[in-house]
């Protein structure tokens, strides 16, 4: 009996000791495990915000060279009809759509959604202004019927968008 006793008395300090350095080492693998997540995002996040605020920049640039009154007036060519304007117009935003496609990676779904709207809203915009003029009709009537149907809106989706953008350059900067 005197020897359980004397080996519960070495023992049970000793696993108490013990209990103490595996609570002492797990809380200090614990924070440099901590430590390396946190280095390792800070290197991740001084990639990505570089390529966030390109893709940011790039979309505005997107939405400012569709927007009817510079789309217009660059592509514009008193020589074209009325449905020769319309196909360059429209295989203008597609290409300037396919690419910057891929900045949406980098914003939020809202934000590409109002962008995805806003070309969407153009390009119905182009095809309803040249179902509406005649066969005869030239390049500059289409442009006047489509800047018309634009300052006709109450709310434009391109305007929209880029202030959506905007807003989330200053949320992230």
């Amino acid at each position: 009996m005197d020897v359980l006793i004397e080996l519960i008395q070495i023992v049970l300090p000793a696993g108490l000791v013990l209990y103490a350095m595996y609570l002492v080492v797990r809380s200090f693998i614990n924070k440099e495990i901590d430590k390396l997540k946190l280095e390792i995002r800070g290197r991740s996040i001084e990639t990505v915000i570089p390529n966030r605020l390109q893709a940011y920049e790039r979309m505005i640039l997107f939405l400012e060279r569709i927007a009817p009154q510079s789309l217009l007036v660059r592509l514009n060519n008193g020589d074209y009809t009325a449905r020769e304007f319309q196909q360059i117009l429209l295989n203008e935003i597609r290409n300037e759509y396919n690419h910057n496609v891929s900045q949406q990676v980098y914003m939020s779904d809202e934000a590409w959604d109002l962008i995805k709207t806003a070309r969407e809203d153009l390009i119905l915009t182009i095809n309803e202004s040249a179902a509406s003029l005649d066969e005869k009709a030239n390049a500059l009537d289409l442009s006047k019927k489509i800047f018309d149907a634009s300052l006709a809106k109450e709310l434009d989706p391109i305007y929209h968008a880029i202030l959506q953008v905007k807003s989330e350059i200053r949320q992230t900067f």
